[in-house]
């Protein structure tokens, strides 16, 4: 079984451990994506989100693992996912989706899987959490992802770098409102 590991964040820069058969390359779906999720160590990540986030570019890699099951558990481990319901997937010759891409995404990623030649393709689902009272606090706007990156920079300067550290390293593709925010207000 051909799998596509799709990515718009980390995976593409620090893959780590994750079991893939190439580079990512930037010849992924368009997807919607925004600086919308915080991390479990305070970063403002990447995730996809309908509402807010800007079409761009995604990458994928084949994936070395050739059962669905195996390559999920492959992303879900190298994601520090609890369970598979953090990782997306389509099956698009059976029909098979997850829970995830049935609420996001699933034509657009099944179309490019098919059109790719991949028999299925994968990818990080979460969500934005941005609005949880331990992360952001509130609903998420590009102004409360600036604020609350001040608020880091004021409290925890070496955390406010790595925070601005991600946003630099996602790939030039991934062109978002908070990204173009975060560049005129910290140029670097």
């Amino acid at each position: 079984m051909k799998i596509a590991v799709l990515a718009w964040g980390s995976l593409v820069w620090d893959p780590r451990d994750l079991q893939v058969a190439a580079e990512f390359a930037p010849n992924g779906p368009l997807l919607p994506i925004e600086f919308c999720r915080v991390s479990r160590d305070g970063l403002l990540t990447l995730a996809l989100d309908e509402t807010y986030g800007a079409v761009c570019k995604t990458y994928s890699a084949p994936s070395a693992i050739q059962s669905l099951d195996g390559a999920i558990e492959d992303l879900m481990l190298r994601e520090g996912a609890p369970d598979a319901s953090e990782v997306g997937f389509v099956e698009p010759a059976s029909d098979k989706q997850g829970d995830i891409a049935m609420q996001r995404h699933p034509k657009a990623v099944a179309a490019w899987a098919t059109a790719n030649g991949y028999d299925a393709a994968i990818w990080t689902a979460s969500a934005s959490n941005f609005d949880e009272p331990d992360k952001g606090g509130e609903l998420f706007s590009v102004t409360a992802a600036i604020q609350y990156l001040e608020a880091l920079e004021s409290r925890d300067a070496a955390r406010f770098a790595e925070a601005l550290a991600y946003i630099r390293n996602a790939p030039v593709e991934v062109e978002t409102p908070v990204r173009d925010e975060v560049n005129r207000r910290w140029p670097g």
